[in-house]
């Protein structure tokens, strides 16, 4: 992340028997894991909807079609100590591939960022007193008050 600039980022959501895909994160600095769905950097003239498409494609070798628009967050955070600011555009969409809906997990590589882990987690997990954390900020209340079609 550069600093002093907002990051335009798009997500995908999959949905799976009240179960939702996430990778798993971890900031070092405060020892804090938390989660959230895959996608990633909307480069310059590409669409959101096409990022979560690429995206999924480079970080999990899988391909996807992304059914509607969720909304649209701000999440403005620190992250290993530094200050992050993104503008976060929410998507739902499924594997063209169900076989990915029966795993555990899922591996895959963020950019050239280390080998990350997205797991099948129920929605009501994130719901748990002290669970840890669902982001974006305000992306657990979007998706409890949408429903998946």
């Amino acid at each position: 992340m550069k600093a002093g600039k907002v990051r335009p980022l798009a997500l995908c959501v999959f949905r799976h028997e009240g179960r939702i895909l996430v990778a798993q994160g971890h900031d070092r600095t405060r020892d804090h894991t938390f989660y959230r769905p895959l996608g990633g950097r909307i480069e310059f003239g590409e669409r959101g909807a096409e990022t979560v498409v690429r995206e999924l494609r480079e970080e999990i070798d899988a391909d996807i079609k992304v059914d509607r628009y969720l909304g649209l967050l701000e999440n403005i955070f620190t992250y290993e100590g530094q200050p992050g600011h993104e503008i976060v555009l929410v998507y739902e969409g499924h594997f063209l591939d169900p076989a990915i809906l029966t795993r555990e997990s899922v591996e895959g590589r963020d950019d050239d960022q280390p080998l990350f882990t997205a797991y099948w987690l129920p929605l009501t997990f994130f719901t748990a007193p002290a669970a840890p954390p669902l982001y974006p900020d305000g992306l657990l209340e979007l998706l409890l008050t949408t429903s998946s079609e």
